[in-house]
């Protein structure tokens, strides 16, 4: 739920207008809102690039993990971490577009790291392989969006860890 939906909700309960410091974060949401729908436009015409990009550095540094007995091990294996990264990006994408970390929060961590644990993914290369895309996001965009961005690959991975 994005921040304006909370907002709104709260003060519908409580049968009450917005109060000046709830109009405080929703000025911040509009006067930011071209920048993050461009910040989503760059991930989403990006996004091949920058999962491939990432799961070569995963890859190149976690060679267990595609070698035989490994969780990425195989063509199948190989493109079900790759589906993975991409779900993951898509997340900060929604994430982005709301200014809030809710859908990362409600959808991409509850439960993910007992489902890793459960399958015998280690979370330490599912977490590298997000560096990685926050990496390949960076150097692909200005200070300014990668600062957008940035804040939501850094929740994820703390949220994973």
């Amino acid at each position: 739920m994005s921040l304006i939906m909370k907002l709104i909700l709260n003060a519908d309960a409580e049968a009450r207008y917005f109060t000046p410091g709830e109009l405080e974060p929703i000025k911040n949401i509009v006067k930011t809102g071209e920048r993050r729908l461009r910040v989503v436009q760059a991930l989403t015409e990006n996004r091949e690039r920058i999962v491939k990009q990432a799961g070569n550095q995963l890859f190149q540094k976690r060679p267990d993990i595609v070698s035989p007995g490994g969780n990425a091990y195989g063509q199948e294996m190989t493109a079900t971490c790759l589906r993975d990264m991409d779900y993951y990006l898509r997340l900060i994408t929604y994430s982005v577009v709301a200014g809030d970390s809710t859908p990362i929060q409600e959808v991409g961590i509850l439960g993910a790291r007992e489902m890793y644990r459960s399958l015998g993914t280690p979370i330490e290369a599912v977490v590298e392989g997000i560096r990685g895309m926050k990496n390949a996001t960076t150097s692909m965009m200005s200070s300014e969006d990668s600062n957008e961005v940035n804040a939501y690959f850094d929740y994820l991975i703390a949220g994973l860890q």
